[in-house]
């Protein structure tokens, strides 16, 4: 038996448990006197009272990793009705009680065929109703969330009532969601897969919470971040020609711009956020409706795969000029250029609207190759993890998914950065007339030459500087994702 199982023998849900009936039965006596010595487990001082500390020890000795601090958190303020910080016995028993006879309804609305079970196909019709539509395979996932002792295909109400037991809420849509959640982090990489997001997260307006949390976790990780990404560019763009070192790079930049011109670019980096997300989040979400032709199911992997590139391809192309003009920025010398509004100007007096679609065509190629690598390898990954060890209901580890982000990234990356490297060295000659030899001006011609003067490994310059800034990207990304959507009420379970 795994040592985060419960350690204490739950009582049985007797047959009124059970009946067709929502209206509320009464309550086993078995169960009240089963929370009475949940109560004097959890109080590990005998005092007669549960404090937040005890409630958090406790829970996680007797098996209920699951439940999240703000969870409990919740679960104190509901269940604390005289308001003294702590639980008395009478509170707790009072509490648990309604609790529990409000999950034995709830379960009944779900057993449609009142067997005292829920079978894969209720779960999916549980999530139909709420507007989310998933696989019978991820049902069996969600299935052995709750249901981890036996290799049973259903889930009885007892292990339904033990995995929500302290959950705050008694909705069902809420219960429901607590089997599923989004996340909607930046990366550091504008050509990532979307998440999905439920009909219900749409008219609920937690979509756009979601897409602010991002938003704002993006803004930091890349301004904290920004001197490195810089640093590639110019390693990019001028690193074969003039064998610089990343740490002659760094000097010369620190010398030319100091400290503070080692964030030229971030600004229109940052503004760029905004827009690309949202035109993302739409272009991928129309494209999902098109691949399913009315049809209620879930996208499959390779389906997501071509929503999500075709869904960058959509919104690359309307903020690919932003794109260009952050690669100008990074490049200009003090004086150079004044602001974002000024390059733009320079930018269409020299060469018009062209100009702001330097590098256009590698960039679109480049989506395929990251996106697709991306996607698989974070699934491959987090399944393989899933089948593994998440069978004992406890929630998926949060360094887990920064891990699988960071190295699916990474393993993307590999792939694309050619592409990537000659994308900037395009943008690089936007709104200079450097009277390059005609092979240099366009991407095939630019990728043969970088071949053969300088190797493969030219187009691989400033992969490393690209490299260090993807853990720190996503660890900021996570932090400062979770602190917003807590402020603005995203519950994450």
């Amino acid at each position: 038996m795994s040592s985060d199982q419960p350690t204490w023998n739950r009582p049985k849900p007797g047959p009124k448990a059970m009946g067709a009936s929502t209206t509320s039965p009464p309550l086993d006596p078995a169960v009240q006197a089963w929370f009475e010595d949940l109560f004097t487990q959890l109080d590990s001082n005998r005092d007669g009272r549960i404090d937040p500390n005890e409630l958090a020890e406790g829970l996680h000795s007797l098996g209920y990793g699951h439940v999240s601090k703000k969870e409990m958190e919740e679960f104190l303020i509901k269940s604390d009705t005289s308001q003294s910080g702590d639980l008395d016995k009478g509170e707790f028993v009072r509490y648990m009680t309604n609790h529990e006879r409000h999950l034995r309804l709830q379960f009944a609305k779900l057993d449609e065929n009142q067997d005292g079970k829920l079978c894969i196909q209720e779960i999916i019709g549980a999530f139909k109703k709420m507007g989310i539509v998933i696989t019978e395979d991820e049902a069996k996932m969600l299935r052995k969330r709750i249901n981890y002792r036996d290799q049973s295909m259903e889930i009885t109400y007892e292990e339904w009532r033990d995995f929500l037991l302290f959950h705050p809420s008694t909705e069902l849509e809420e219960l429901i969601q607590k089997w599923r959640h989004n996340t909607c982090m930046d990366f550091g990489e504008d050509i990532g897969v979307p998440d999905d997001f439920s009909d219900q997260d749409i008219i609920s307006g937690m979509w756009w919470r979601h897409l602010m949390a991002g938003g704002v976790a993006g803004m930091v990780s890349r301004s904290c971040t920004a001197p490195l990404d810089r640093l590639k560019i110019f390693l990019q763009v001028h690193g074969g020609r003039k064998s610089l070192r990343i740490i002659d790079t760094l000097r010369y930049m620190v010398k030319e711009g100091g400290v503070t011109g080692l964030w030229r670019g971030n600004g229109i980096n940052v503004i760029k956020i905004a827009p690309e997300s949202a035109l993302k989040f739409a272009a991928y979400d129309f494209i999902k409706r098109l691949i399913r032709n009315d049809e209620d199911r879930d996208l499959k992997l390779y389906e997501r795969f071509l929503a999500g590139s075709l869904a960058g391809g959509v919104s690359q192309s309307v903020i690919y000029p932003l794109e260009v003009m952050k690669t100008r920025l990074a490049l200009r010398k003090t004086n150079e250029i004044n602001g974002i509004s000024d390059c733009a100007r320079q930018l269409f007096r020299i060469e018009g609207i062209r100009g702001f679609y330097r590098g256009y065509i590698p960039n679109l190629l480049g989506i395929l190759p990251y996106a697709g690598i991306d996607l698989a390898v974070y699934e491959t990954l987090k399944r393989h993890y899933l089948s593994e060890h998440y069978m004992d209901g406890t929630s998926f580890p949060a360094v887990s998914l920064l891990a699988f982000g960071t190295f699916s990234s990474c393993c993307g990356q590999v792939a694309a950065y050619p592409l990537a490297l000659v994308r900037t060295k395009l943008q690089s000659q936007a709104g200079l007339n450097l009277n390059l030899p005609h092979e240099q001006t366009h991407a095939v011609g630019l990728f043969r030459y970088t071949v053969r003067t300088e190797g493969i490994k030219g187009l691989y310059r400033g992969i490393i500087p690209n490299f260090c800034k993807v853990a720190p990207a996503v660890s900021i990304s996570y932090y400062v994702y979770e602190r917003t959507r807590e402020y603005l009420g995203v519950e994450m379970i």
